[in-house]
């Protein structure tokens, strides 16, 4: 867990680079991003780590549900009752941690089903990087693969 100890250990100084990026530099971040994610997420295997999921949970929209709950086989509102919880923005997620749906080899249960969150996650290739700067300095602390894109991107545009 190296990577999170640093990430730890950075968090200020990443908070400070997110604060001092120019309006020109925001606009090419995406670009630096992109690269960084595609590199880094192609040299570390997630099953190794599943921080993620042992330790966080995702918002699960509509589709999610109702996707989910057919995989069960049993109704969204009975999916809903036995899995999640409204947090306090009004959002549904996992009554608690970790995923119920990790198994002991890291492994997802319903990988090829899973929630929309939990596909895009560490969400360090969308479009608008610079707006998700709180989450993704959040997800650092949990996910060796965001600390590690934004420790590249910020080499990249120091060069």
């Amino acid at each position: 867990m190296k990577d999170l100890e640093l990430a730890h250990q950075k968090l200020k100084e990443n908070k400070r680079f997110f604060s001092k990026l120019s309006n020109k530099e925001r606009k090419t971040l995406d670009h630096y991003a992109h690269d960084a994610h595609t590199k880094v997420s192609n040299d570390f295997d997630c099953l190794t780590c599943a921080n993620c999921c042992k330790t966080t949970g995702p918002l699960f929209t509509k589709a999610d549900i109702d996707r989910l709950a057919k995989v069960f086989s049993m109704s969204s509102a009975v999916f809903i009752t036995t899995y999640l919880r409204l947090d306090e923005d009004g959002d549904y997620v996992l009554q608690s941690t970790p995923c119920p749906f990790l198994q002991a080899d890291n492994k997802c249960l319903v990988y090829d089903e899973r929630p929309k969150a939990c596909r895009e996650f560490p969400h360090t290739d969308r479009k608008n990087f610079y707006q998700i700067r709180n989450l993704t300095l959040k997800n650092t602390l949990m996910c060796p693969i965001a600390f590690r894109v934004l420790e590249q991107v910020k080499i990249n545009m120091q060069s």
